[in-house]
């Protein structure tokens, strides 16, 4: 019996470290954990709070809505757009896309990576996909172009009746997809390292949807962003729409 007490403190006492180590920062910087799920190795984290002093929220014209955080000398801003998991189902490739802006006023350096940025698919087995990487997503962009023109024109000369279906649907494809590369190329957010001569960065992150465990979307999606800077994990949850039915309408270009 004694042993099986001491069993059962240990269990507790483990219960109750493993209870205070999942503690999150707010933006009043309290000492907390936030990182993505599949981590072994927790580190310190500040969570995004519109109610807590250097958080924000807006929604602009463009139909994007804007999450800010500063904290100590860094800032972070996430926009989404507001139809971004409708868009998701219009891709050729299935990806989710979000923009940062990442700002530093201190006097030294920040690095700013991009391979340990993460998403998490709250609604969805709470999944988590880390970041494309945005050359190797280009070149499966790529490989996935060149397959389908090499299976289109093998249709066409096994089905010559069908060649002006497939080929509109390969000039429309291939269209999208030199479109999608331009785009991942140009704006991506790419590493850099941060410092008075160059306090700013901003470029788009893309996560991978292809996934059995993500699919069916909610009419409210959740999600939960972590972005690791300088020893810290930015942590913005967020919903689209934020509000339940919301619609937000944007102004035409």
């Amino acid at each position: 019996m004694r042993g099986l007490g001491q069993g059962v403190r240990r269990k507790a006492a483990g219960l109750a470290l493993s209870l205070s180590l999942s503690l999150i920062t707010l933006c009043t910087g309290r000492a907390g954990l936030a990182s993505p799920r599949n981590d072994k190795a927790k580190i310190p984290g500040v969570t995004w709070d519109e109610s807590h002093p250097g958080c924000t929220f807006s929604r602009t014209d463009d139909g994007k809505y804007h999450y800010g955080m500063w904290y100590e000398d860094v800032g972070v801003t996430l926009a989404v757009d507001s139809q971004e998991v409708e868009k998701v189902h219009r891709r050729h490739e299935p990806f989710f896309a979000v923009l940062l802006d990442v700002r530093y006023r201190g006097p030294g350096l920040l690095d700013v990576t991009t391979d340990n940025i993460s998403l998490e698919f709250v609604k969805h087995f709470q999944v988590v996909q880390m970041s494309l990487d945005p050359d190797v997503f280009s070149q499966k962009v790529q490989n996935d172009s060149d397959e389908l023109d090499h299976e289109t024109a093998h249709e066409v000369e096994k089905h010559p009746e069908k060649k002006e279906t497939k080929e509109a649907f390969l000039r429309a494809f291939l269209k999208d997809s030199a479109e999608l590369q331009e785009f991942v190329g140009k704006n991506s957010l790419r590493p850099t390292r941060l410092g008075p001569g160059n306090p700013e960065t901003s470029g788009w992150v893309l996560f991978s949807t292809d996934s059995k465990w993500i699919g069916g979307w909610k009419k409210q999606e959740e999600f939960i962003l972590r972005v690791p800077l300088e020893g810290k994990v930015f942590e913005f949850p967020f919903k689209l729409p934020p509000k339940p039915g919301e619609v937000m309408l944007r102004k035409r270009q």
